[in-house]
């Protein structure tokens, strides 16, 4: 009988802070970035699908924050483009753009929206000139500082009849999260870069990238590649 009297408080407890914890983390919106290459082979793609999650806290001070990874695409015989989680403030590594880039696109495509909006869009749209993610390409994936940074009007040193052919983004479904797994239950956040850089998660080499591809400073640089 104890049992019974507290089962009662106990689901309902448990229902408040289920429900407190899904209103706190669930993304305001998803979205898919891909990237598409010209090569004489013909065009390769990669994308990767970004949450994006604003501050629902108690405390003041927090900020948005995103989940996901850097995009990259495999060119074959051993070349290769990244998209990174990073974008260019005038010199400075700029590690919030990644959280508006699709807003601003959408912005930029003419649709006057604001961030509670970009959730409810369709189709996709380009990302271009200053929305631009910061591009690189690794000589050796296994090794941070064999990073170059490449312009997006400029991939010849990738080889010749190389070009950057488009970045898009659009929004995508956020599902039923916590449970995004993919088909009708929501686009799931894409976990691929460990597996290309291995190196991506650790600090100490994402800095060594960073500061490859021309900033000094770099607040927790593995953001460039992954979020978690």
């Amino acid at each position: 009988m104890n049992i019974l009297k507290w089962a009662g408080p106990v689901v309902l407890l448990a229902a408040i802070v289920i429900g407190d914890r899904i209103r706190t983390e669930r993304p305001a919106h998803k979205y898919r970035l891909t990237v598409e290459v010209e090569t004489p082979e013909g065009v390769k793609s990669a994308s990767s699908v970004v949450s994006v999650h604003p501050y629902r806290g108690y405390q003041p001070g927090g900020k948005t924050t995103s989940r996901g990874d850097a995009v990259m695409v495999d060119l074959g015989g051993g070349k290769n483009l990244a998209a990174l989680m990073l974008h260019d403030d005038k010199g400075n590594a700029d590690f919030d753009g990644a959280n508006f880039v699709a807003m601003r696109a959408y912005q930029a495509a003419g649709r006057k929206i604001a961030f509670r909006d970009v959730g409810s869009q369709t189709g996709a749209v380009p990302v271009s000139g200053e929305l631009m993610p910061v591009l690189a390409s690794f000589t050796d994936p296994r090794d941070a500082a064999s990073v170059v940074r490449l312009k997006a009007d400029d991939l010849s040193p990738l080889g010749q009849g190389i070009k950057l052919r488009a970045v898009n983004v659009e929004a995508v479904p956020n599902g039923l999260w916590p449970l995004d797994f993919g088909g009708s239950l929501g686009e799931p956040v894409t976990r691929t870069i460990a597996a290309k850089l291995p190196w991506s998660e650790r600090d100490a080499d994402a800095e060594r990238a960073v500061k490859a591809v021309g900033f000094t400073e770099a607040f927790e640089p593995a953001r460039a590649f992954t979020r978690k």
